[in-house]
């Protein structure tokens, strides 16, 4: 174990810790706890949803999906990309202002408020959709830094798991959304170091050492120098829409990231969150791209007994070890600040929109903060015995959570938005086979053809329109 290392991993997380305690004293309302108040800057915002939508899959992941590949992994990235502009340039102003018509937190009591006529149901059915599968993704961000502590220390991945949980606990226990988004903004920021300054090193090792990465695809397999996987006809367009389909669930589903869109105050704000998002998007997806190529050229296939282990190895092999201290704790940032927004959304789903909405507890906002904080506590504990005993890849169980969550509520706020004749049952109907489709999907090998993320956000989107035609609310008679 390096000292050093060492050293910067301590000083990191008592800086992380510390940031959390601060902001705690701002925090006096339900509504600061949970979204802020509005008072935050929009470049923060945009750090902190960045920081929030990739995760320990994009370091860890999306690097070692990259590896085992090739060229055709590149569709990932594009999909998201698109995803991630369309959401910032159309969706984000559009999330603000209906939050401030409505006077809504969170996304469960936007959809219930906005569609009255069955507002207990729409708020039942949403919010246990989105605590259900966000626990997984949760577990997910707790087994990823099990991963990365014990390439990086040898440390057994269930006390690094033990570790991070008690982070993640303390940075959303105290200060809720503030302190979140604060240290997502620095979290944000050493990711980025982490995902442009490593594929340079890389490319300097391989051309120091005469490596070749077109050699090293050739000889990888006869579909890892193919932008197109070597595939043609349908098997091309599965591929295609396998790896591009992680597009659906950034159009508005992704509560963790759409409460950064409602937390924003105008439009000047917005238009400024555009330019960070969308310039950090490029850099860190591009540079995770590159890192998984260097690592074709560096690596024999078969090196890695868990390709998610790959991204640690190389900043250990190439950094000094000061250097490599930081660059890790770029990665614990992806975790720490993924799993605390999760648990927030969470948290927000059970407090605020079941125990204070839904059943109509009548409790003072003190009360409400100290409900949210010791259900940060009590999930935060939940997602860690899932990722103790569960031995799924935190590729696969994000990619599940992405499309339970996303790909079923994306169609919902799109039609929200966007169509006047989408109804109550229409909304109701979009949840029920988003789910039921999803736990159907991935339950067989209908997965392994066509993902989840792409059969999901059609098929509810599918019968949102149905049921909006054969049950328009009331209104829509008169």
């Amino acid at each position: 174990m390096n000292t050093i290392i060492l050293v910067e991993f301590i000083l990191y997380c008592i800086v992380i810790v510390w940031i959390g305690y601060y902001f705690s004293k701002k925090t006096k309302t339900q509504a600061d706890y949970l979204l802020g108040g509005k008072k935050l800057p929009g470049w923060a915002l945009a750090f902190s949803e960045r920081a929030t939508g990739e995760s320990a899959w994009l370091l860890l992941g999306y690097t070692g999906f990259v590896f085992m590949t090739g060229l055709s992994g590149i569709w990932v990235a594009v999909g998201i990309a698109c995803g991630i502009i369309f959401a910032w340039l159309v969706l984000a102003k559009k999330f603000m202002t209906e939050t401030d018509k409505y006077n809504v937190i969170t996304l469960p009591d936007y959809l219930a408020v906005r569609f009255g006529e069955k507002a207990k149901i729409i708020r039942w059915l949403t919010s246990v959709l989105i605590a259900g599968f966000l626990m997984f993704y949760i577990s997910a961000q707790m087994a990823g830094a099990g991963k990365m502590l014990f390439t990086t220390f040898e440390i057994p991945s269930a006390i690094g798991i033990l570790i991070a949980t008690a982070i993640i606990i303390l940075t959303a226990f105290a200060g809720g959304f503030i302190s979140v988004v604060w240290t997502d903004m620095v979290q944000s920021v050493m990711m980025l170091i982490t995902l442009v300054g490593l594929p340079i090193v890389a490319f300097v090792y391989i051309y120091t050492n005469d490596l070749s990465i077109s050699q090293s695809l050739a000889t990888s397999g006869d579909s890892y120098n193919s932008w197109f996987g070597g595939l043609t006809g349908f098997s091309l367009g599965v591929l295609f829409f396998n790896n591009f389909s992680w597009f659906f669930g950034f159009l508005g589903g992704q509560p963790q990231l759409s409460v950064r869109f409602m937390a924003l105050k105008n439009n000047k704000e917005a238009n400024q969150g555009s330019i960070v998002a969308i310039i950090w998007t490029f850099l860190a997806y591009g540079g995770a791209f590159l890192i998984g190529l260097a690592a074709i050229a560096m690596y024999d296939q078969g090196s890695f007994a868990d390709v998610e282990t790959l991204l640690p190895t190389m900043v250990l092999q190439l950094m000094p070890p000061w250097l490599a201290g930081l660059l890790l704790a770029g990665v614990l940032a992806a975790i720490i600040t993924t799993a605390n927004s999760q648990l927030l959304v969470v948290t927000s789903s059970v407090t605020e929109d079941i125990i204070h909405k839904a059943l109509g507890l009548k409790i003072s906002d003190r009360q409400l903060v100290w409900l949210s904080r010791l259900s940060v506590a009590f999930f935060g504990l939940v997602g860690m015995i899932i990722a103790l005993v569960s031995e799924s890849l935190v590729y696969l169980i994000v990619s599940w959570a992405w499309a339970g969550v996303g790909c079923t509520l994306s169609p919902a706020i799109l039609m929200t938005f966007f169509w006047k004749r989408y109804s109550s049952a229409g909304v109701i109907a979009t949840i029920l086979s988003g789910l039921i489709s999803t736990i159907i999907w991935i339950s067989t090998p209908l997965e392994e053809m066509v993902t989840s993320r792409f059969t999901t956000f059609f098929i509810a989107a599918f019968f949102g329109i149905i049921f909006s035609l054969l049950i328009p609310d009331k209104k829509e008679n008169i």
